[in-house]
Parts: structure tokens; C-alpha cells; sequence
């Protein structure tokens, strides 16, 4: 599903260049749970900006189902976040004028749906996140983990057949973060690719392969036994978990 060849990001900084991705080359199958690690400086943003299609590589290649991207024109590439990549933001980015239906809606508005259809859809995706209740409660009515949850509902709306979320916990506590990273488990288990920025080892030990950058260089990249289920579990009976 997506390919990356020897994909580098060079920014000038003056007079100087700054690499932030350095001949990465890597392969993400369809249905994967992947989190990209790493410190801050390291890569891990600019990656995530390259693979959901809002910049291109200096050199390099991405490969998005077959497509490379940096072949493509802006009109292109807004083609391809609409209709193939689904974002979740640490901030949430809702709008607090909009409840979490019109919220969730949005996406399909752009996307000139109808807007019978977009209720409809945007009614399943809040139930998908166990949100159904909350539907016509705007943000300022909702806890940090319900708006991330109208965040995520918003992001599969458009069934996208992946979605990407930076550092999608940092905003809230730590039963909630590994609520959503449940969440995102059970979306994952429906066949959903799933790829997550962190810099939280126990966020990333949520996820079933961890890819850790440095320097704009893949220090790393193994499979891992998700530990949510143990996680969740251990707090629900008071047990230690490590």
C-alpha cells in the first residue's frame, strides 16, 4: 500500500540545508498498526507530512497504492488525502461553533456529498466510536477523549483506507490515551491501516510494528505484540503492568 524509496526532505535554513528525512526507505502493508518513534528533530513529523500528501519529497519516492506522489500536481495530491487518507491531531481541531455531527459531517460537505447522505454517515462514524449520545454536543460540551473520539469518527468518515494521527494522546491523561488507543486497535482489527506519531514508548508498544527515526534515519523498524488488552486489563484490577 505504501512504499517509500530512498525518500529525503532537505529545507534551507538560511544559508544552510536541513535534512529532516535522509534516504528512508521503507514498505507499509495494508491493515498494518504502525507507530513512527522518535525524539523531537527527528524525522517523524516531516514523514507524516509527506505520507498524508500535504508536501512533497526533494528527492526520493513515495509510493501511495501504486502512485508516487511527488510526480503530482496540488490538485492531485488533495485528491488523494480526500478520498484515501483519514487525519487525527493531538489538538483535535474541531470547530466549537459546530456540534460533533456537523463536525464529523464536514469532510463530506467538502466532498459535495448530499446532505441527507452526510448525516447518515456522519450518525454511523459517531456510533463506530461509541458517540452516538453525544452527537448534537459541541466540543466545549465534550472531555478531551470525546472530542478526540468526534476526531477519529471525522477521519473515517470518508472510509479511508488509512489514518494517520499525530501524536494522537498527548493531549489527555493516561487512562484516556489508552482508551484511544483501543480505539484505534479495534479500527485496526476491522482491516483499517493505522499510522501513529509518538514519542511515548508505551503508546507506541500499543501498536503491532514500531518504526524509530533519528537524525531523519530509520534507526529501527521491528514487529511488536500489542500491549493494550494487558494495559487496560492491569488498570481495570489495580495490577502492575510493565
Amino acid at each position: 500500500m505504501i512504499e517509500a524509496i530512498k525518500l529525503t526532505k532537505i529545507y534551507n535554513a538560511g544559508n544552510q540545508e536541513v535534512i529532516a528525512l535522509n534516504e528512508i526507505s521503507l514498505k507499509i502493508n495494508a491493515g498494518e498498526f504502525v507507530s513512527v518513534m522518535g525524539p523531537s528533530g527527528s524525522g517523524k513529523s516531516t514523514f507524516m507530512t509527506i505520507l498524508g500528501c500535504l508536501d512533497k519529497p526533494t528527492r526520493g519516492q513515495l509510493l501511495i497504492d501504486d502512485t508516487d506522489i511527488s510526480k503530482l500536481d496540488e490538485k492531485s495530491l488533495s485528491k488523494i488525502r480526500n478520498k484515501k487518507i483519514g487525519f487525527v491531531f493531538q489538538s483535535f481541531n474541531l470547530l466549537n461553533d459546530m456540534t460533533a455531527l456537523e463536525n464529523v459531517a464536514l469532510p463530506l460537505f467538502y466532498a459535495r456529498v448530499k446532505k441527507e447522505e452526510r448525516m447518515k454517515r456522519a450518525k454511523e462514524s459517531l456510533a463506530r466510536v461509541c458517540l452516538e449520545n453525544r452527537m448534537n454536543h459541541t466540543p466545549l460540551e465534550l472531555s478531551g477523549g470525546q472530542q478526540q473520539r468526534v476526531s477519529i469518527a471525522r477521519a473515517l468518515v470518508t472510509n479511508p483506507a488509512l489514518i494517520l494521527a499525530d501524536e494522537p494522546t498527548g493531549a489527555l491523561d493516561t487512562k484516556t490515551s489508552y482508551e484511544i488507543m483501543k480505539l484505534l486497535d479495534d479500527l485496526n482489527k476491522e482491516k483499517t491501516t493505522i499510522v501513529i506519531i509518538t514519542h511515548e514508548p508505551d503508546i507506541a508498544n500499543c501498536t503491532k510494528r514500531i518504526i524509530w527515526l533519528r537524525d531523519g534515519k530509520i534507526t529501527k523498524d521491528q514487529n511488536n505484540e500489542s500491549k493494550i488488552d494487558d494495559i487496560l486489563l492491569s488498570m481495570q484490577t489495580g495490577q502492575d503492568f510493565s
